[in-house]
């Protein structure tokens, strides 16, 4: 899954307070602009972020579509799990 790996969802934490390029997500990671360029390219296969050129610069932004589907898959899993939470703790006596 896209956000199986930490450096995904920094990149997405990233991208959630302003567009970027490449080299400037890469500034603030630990990890290689190269491998920035290969999580942003899985991510945006996921729908989850859109590039625009600017110039001889890609710029990248998160893509609403794939965060809100990525949402209510979230929401649908724990929401489920929450629910089975609240039966349990309901018909459990001290």
């Amino acid at each position: 899954m896209a956000l199986g790996d930490p450096s995904r969802r920094e990149i997405l934490r990233l991208l959630g307070a302003e567009d970027l390029a490449v080299g400037e997500i890469a500034e603030s990671m630990p990890i290689s602009r190269p491998a920035v360029s290969r999580h942003l390219r899985l991510l945006k296969d996921a729908g989850l972020v859109a590039e625009r050129a600017e110039g001889t610069r890609r710029i990248y932004q998160l893509q609403a579509q794939g965060l809100e589907a990525v949402q209510a898959y979230v929401q649908g899993v724990w929401g489920e799990a929450a629910n089975r939470f609240g039966l349990v703790a309901e018909n459990t006596h001290d």
